[in-house]
């Protein structure tokens, strides 16, 4: 009787544990933030997606994404073209729309034009279109002077950007292919203050350390160089890496109880109760020792209901023998 009452209990216990950690009524997403808390403070084997899925379902954040391109004397009619080509797969590779992801650029030579705002086009056919009618503006570089144009002018809220309490990031691309004539330092440090995110494209003769006073940190994953403007648009499948937002869980999974996405890979995790296998995506049932302790009112009660069955069982026989 011990041994089918502890039996009972333990699949019981575990049908219950499997229940709680499959479902949370009051919160959905739990599972995915509990299984995040534990990562931080675990290793967990990474497991990456296949990339032609990657390249095909992954969709940017949103972003107010602001471009700044050099166009002075220096980027021939032809190398304009390309970098034009490159802004057009780039804007390919985002999720554009009013809740999404928003464009502007500003071009740059000696003078600085905003040639569209954040709110002028919010679709990825008009922006495209409005990326071909740039012409260049020659003469000059001044990088720090575009800036802060952007800064002050093409990020902001009139212009279509987002207000902070809404937590989209801002992003600026700046591509150039000579030094600046101007101090970019600290117009670019104030730029980063204000919490926009710059990403520094330097293409042939472009200044690599001001590309680096210009970049945010890590300046590994912010500071891009190219030999040439023929081979620009290589640049857009890192940026795709970069600004992807993409649920890797959600592209395609093979794990047996939990998902944890950790951007273009994921690992699999096990409910409360289970351990995860050698081919880490399945689950077994974790060994749990289950302790019976008998509740004194039962055993008294059955010892009473034991006495009483023997005392009638004695009646019974004493009646029998009486009648004989």
């Amino acid at each position: 009787m011990k041994s089918f009452i502890g039996s009972l209990v333990y699949y019981l216990s575990l049908l219950l544990v499997d229940l709680c950690e499959s479902y949370d009524f009051n919160n959905p997403s739990h599972i995915l933030a509990q299984s995040y808390a534990q990562r931080r403070n675990h290793v967990l084997p990474h497991r990456t997606l296949n990339p032609a899925a990657t390249d095909s379902q992954c969709r940017s954040r949103p972003l107010d994404l602001v471009f700044i391109i050099d166009s002075s004397r220096s980027v021939r009619p032809g190398e304009f073209e390309k970098v034009k080509i490159f802004l057009g797969d780039m804007v390919d590779t985002l999720d554009v729309g009013p809740d999404a992801t928003r464009v502007a650029v500003v071009n740059y030579a000696s003078t600085v034009k905003i040639e569209f705002l954040l709110k002028n086009h919010l679709t990825k056919d008009s922006i495209k279109q409005a990326i071909n009618r740039i012409e260049p503006l020659a003469a000059g570089t001044m990088t720090g002077m575009a800036i802060k144009k952007a800064m002050d002018e093409a990020f902001t809220e009139k212009s279509g950007a987002r207000p902070k309490s809404k937590n989209i990031s801002k992003v600026a691309i700046i591509v150039t292919d000579g030094r600046p004539q101007d101090q970019v330092e600290d117009v670019s440090a104030a730029a980063r203050a204000s919490g926009i995110e710059i990403y520094a494209v330097g293409v042939d003769r472009a200044d690599k350390q001001s590309l680096k006073l210009m970049a945010s940190n890590p300046l590994e994953d912010h500071v891009f160089y190219v030999e040439t403007y023929g081979v620009i648009e290589k640049l857009t499948s890192k940026f795709r890496e970069t600004l992807c937002g993409m649920d890797a869980c959600a592209m395609g999974h093979d794990c047996e109880h939990i998902c944890v996405s950790s951007g273009s890979s994921f690992y699999c995790k096990c409910r409360k109760g289970y351990i995860l296998n050698e081919d880490q995506k399945t689950c077994s049932l974790k060994q749990v020792k289950v302790e019976i302790v008998q509740d004194p009112c039962m055993c008294e009660a059955r010892l009473a209901f034991q006495r009483q069955t023997q005392t009638s069982l004695q009646d019974l026989n004493a009646k029998h023998i009486l009648s004989k």
